[in-house]
C-alpha cells in the first residue's frame, strides 16, 4: 500500500478523532453536565411538596378565619342551628388543618438541604394549628349540646369559649401559612442554587 493510499484511508479517521476532543474541549469553565435525573427529580419533588404544604395553609387559614367569623355573627343568639352551623365550619377548619400537618410533614421529608429548617418550622407550625382547630371543634361541639339543653347563659358561655378558641386557631393557622410561604420561597432559592454550576456561587 502506497503513503499515498494510507493518507487517505486514515484522513477520516483523524477528522472523526478531532471531533470527539473538540467535543471534550467545548464544555465552558465552570460548567457542570446536565444534572443527574435523581438530583431533578428531588428538587421537584422538593418543589411540589412546598407548593402542596402552602396551598393546604392557605386553605387551613382560611377554613379557620372563616368558622371564627360565622361564630362572631351568632354571638348573644343562642340558637341551636347557629350552634350547629359553627360547628359544621369548625370541623371543616380542623379537618383543613390536619391537611396541612400531612403535607407539612411530606414537605420537611423531601425538603433540600437549604430548605430543610424551612420546612421543619412548618411543620411544628402546622402541628400547633391542627391542635388550636381541633381544640376549637371540641369547643363548638360543647357549645352545641349546650345551646339545647342548658339555659341561656351557659349556652351563651360555652359560645364564648368557642369564639376564643377559634380566635386562638385563626392565630395557629394565619402563623403556619406565614411559615409556608417562606418555605416554599426558600424551596425556590434551594433549587436554583442545586441547579448553579459549581464555581459560579457568590461569595
Amino acid at each position: 500500500m502506497t503513503s499515498r493510499k494510507l493518507r487517505f484511508l486514515l484522513a477520516p479517521l483523524a477528522v472523526a478523532l478531532g471531533s470527539i476532543a473538540f467535543a471534550a474541549d467545548s464544555t465552558a469553565p465552570g460548567q457542570l453536565s446536565p444534572p443527574s435525573s435523581t438530583s431533578q427529580k428531588a428538587g421537584d419533588a422538593a418543589g411540589r411538596a412546598a407548593r402542596d404544604a402552602e396551598k393546604a395553609a392557605r386553605e387551613a387559614a382560611d377554613a379557620t378565619k372563616a368558622a371564627a367569623e360565622k361564630s362572631r355573627i351568632a354571638t348573644g343568639k343562642v340558637s341551636k342551628a347557629l350552634a350547629e352551623g359553627v360547628r359544621r365550619a369548625a370541623r371543616k377548619a380542623a379537618e383543613a388543618a390536619k391537611r396541612l400537618e400531612e403535607k407539612a410533614s411530606t414537605s420537611a421529608n423531601r425538603a433540600l438541604d437549604k430548605s430543610k429548617d424551612a420546612a421543619r418550622t412548618v411543620e411544628e407550625e402546622s402541628k400547633k394549628a391542627s391542635a388550636a382547630t381541633a381544640e376549637a371543634l371540641q369547643r363548638a361541639e360543647e357549645s352545641l349540646k349546650r345551646s339545647a339543653e342548658a339555659s341561656k347563659e351557659d349556652a351563651e358561655k360555652a359560645a364564648q369559649v368557642t369564639r376564643e378558641a377559634l380566635d386562638k386557631a385563626v392565630e395557629a393557622t394565619r402563623s403556619a401559612a406565614k411559615a409556608a410561604a417562606d418555605a416554599s420561597a426558600r424551596t425556590v432559592e434551594a433549587i436554583k442554587h442545586a441547579a448553579r454550576p459549581v464555581g459560579t456561587d457568590k461569595k
